[in-house]
Parts: C-alpha cells; sequence; structure tokens
C-alpha cells in the first residue's frame, strides 16, 4: 500500500467510526498495515488486489479477558 492510499483508508475508517483517533501505520508487509487507537494496537488491515479489483479486510481479534462484564 503506498502512502497515498493509506491515508484514503485511513480518512475512511475515521469517518466510518466516528473516530479521529484511528491511525493507520506501515506494517511488515507491503499489502497491509496496523490499525491503532490512539497508542493502542487493535488489529491489521489487508489489500487485496483479486483480478484488478481492490478491496481491504480489517481483521481485530478482542481477547475475552478484555471483554466487560455485564
Amino acid at each position: 500500500m503506498n502512502t497515498d492510499e493509506i491515508l484514503r483508508v485511513q480518512a475512511y475508517l475515521r469517518l466510518k467510526f466516528q473516530n479521529e483517533l484511528m491511525t493507520l501505520k506501515r506494517g511488515a508487509k507491503d499489502d497491509m498495515v496496523e490499525v491503532f487507537l490512539e497508542d493502542e494496537f487493535i488489529g491489521t488491515l489487508f489489500r487485496d488486489d483479486e483480478e484488478g479489483e481492490v478491496s481491504y479486510a480489517f481483521n481485530m481479534a478482542i481477547l475475552d479477558f478484555d471483554l466487560p462484564t455485564l
């Protein structure tokens, strides 16, 4: 993902989640970025280019002990 693409996806996520604190940072691979909420790593986002159609997949793992008790 190039810088322009990262900024466009970041802007989309900020708008969609109504949170300006979401930040995308270049990851270990060219087709992925790390997603942060303030300084907390919350997941990864992968770019998929299938026959010229580009899509993005956001993956966020939620650990059981992070869930609030109800």
